[in-house]
Order: C-alpha cells, then sequence, then structure tokens
C-alpha cells in the first residue's frame, strides 16, 4: 500500500468520491451534507492523499484543506473491501504528518452522527468533540471534532 498527495480530479479518483457521496447523500438531507466538490480539492490550500494498493488501483482518499488557523478533514473515504484493515489509520496519520510539515498546528472536521465508524476512528486518533467552526451552524446530525498537532 502507497499513500501520496495526488490530484483528485482522475477518474479513478473521482469514482472514490462518487462512492463517498452514494453512501452519505441517502444518510443526510441536503442541508446537512457537507462535501467539497473536486474543483474545490485541486486548490492550492488542499492535501489530496491517495491511498493504492500494491497494482496501483486507488482504494481509499482524503483531504485536508488547510486555512489561516486550522486545517480542515474532508472526503476521507475507503473502499468497503479495504475497511478494517488500518487503511483510514493510515491515511488519517499521513495527512496530519503533512499538515504539520505545512506548519497547521490544529485539525477541525465535521461528520455525521450516522458514521459510528468514522466517529471511532477520529475519537482513537485523539480528536475531540467541539462546536460548530467556520462556517458550518449547529446541525443535529453533525458532529464537530477537533485535534492539536505537535510540531515533530
Amino acid at each position: 500500500m502507497t499513500i501520496r498527495l495526488e490530484p483528485a480530479d482522475q477518474p479513478e479518483v473521482l469514482a472514490l468520491i462518487d462512492a463517498l457521496d452514494a453512501y452519505q447523500k441517502p444518510l443526510y438531507p441536503a442541508e446537512s451534507h457537507h462535501g467539497i466538490d473536486v474543483r474545490a480539492l485541486s486548490q492550492p490550500e488542499v492535501l489530496f492523499a491517495v491511498v493504492r494498493d500494491e497494482a496501483g488501483a486507488a482504494m481509499a482518499c482524503g483531504a485536508v484543506v488547510l486555512g489561516a488557523q486550522w486545517g480542515e478533514v474532508k472526503r476521507m473515504f475507503v473502499q468497503p473491501a479495504w475497511r478494517g484493515q488500518g487503511v483510514s489509520q493510515r491515511l488519517l496519520d499521513f495527512l496530519q504528518t503533512e499538515a504539520i510539515a505545512r506548519e497547521c498546528r490544529q485539525l477541525m472536521l465535521e461528520t455525521g452522527i450516522l458514521q459510528p465508524e468514522a466517529l471511532g476512528l477520529y475519537e482513537r486518533a485523539g480528536f475531540v468533540r467541539r462546536g460548530p467552526f467556520g462556517d458550518y451552524a449547529e446541525d443535529p446530525l453533525s458532529v464537530f471534532m477537533q485535534k492539536d498537532l505537535a510540531p515533530t
């Protein structure tokens, strides 16, 4: 398995993003869906990572959108066949390391209450619950979390 920063606008990666949307959109009403589009994922302030298997096939992706005060974790997705094997933790670790290398000292995220696996991953990784941040409003279907990052 390899993890690298790559462009988001590759057909195989777009398929991952489409699969994430197909999973999340039935769970939440439109006003509670806080995705980010591919054009935004291609901006210079976005660290977009792709996990590939030994054959080079894309199996997972995730991003950190770097801001002046914090980075926001977005678009974390692992194909179902690869879940339960530590892929998401390795991807999150990679994104955290890349964020720290760019002097990001805090990560924030929003995820849904109907995604217990994601909540468990973030809690195990040291994220703690908090209120809304940035442009987010209070939403009973959202969980907001943060993690302070230590420089390496």
